[in-house]
């Protein structure tokens, strides 16, 4: 198994998403799902609904997981997203951003 491409706390990688994440989160949540065929508009509201915002985008993360090979389990997708939500999304995003034909966070 494949492990990710950017460290949780490698934000600084791409300050634009960094600063946009921070800002709006619930964006880069809905690309997020949109990467992996979900819906962009349900999945950017269902982040900020507390609690079951945690399991949603941890679902969203372990679907990533799943697609690019990525090590790792739902209970710790779940940690991620309560203890470090923002970094988790940009850490996601950024798995599409830099592989080859993944869809980049920009749109044209």
């Amino acid at each position: 198994m494949g492990e990710w491409q950017n460290g949780l706390f490698g934000c600084f990688g791409n300050c634009t998403l960094c600063l946009m994440t921070y800002i709006v989160p619930c964006v880069t949540a809905g690309r997020n799902a949109e990467s992996v065929g979900e819906s962009c508009m349900k999945y950017a509201i269902l982040s900020m609904c507390g609690p079951c915002g945690i399991y949603f985008s941890a679902k969203i993360r372990e679907k990533i997981r799943e697609q690019k090979g990525i090590e790792g389990s739902f209970g710790n997708d779940c940690l991620m997203h309560w203890f470090c939500p923002l970094c988790a999304l940009v850490q996601e995003a950024r798995e599409f951003e830099d592989s080859p034909g993944g869809q980049a966070m920009a749109r044209a």
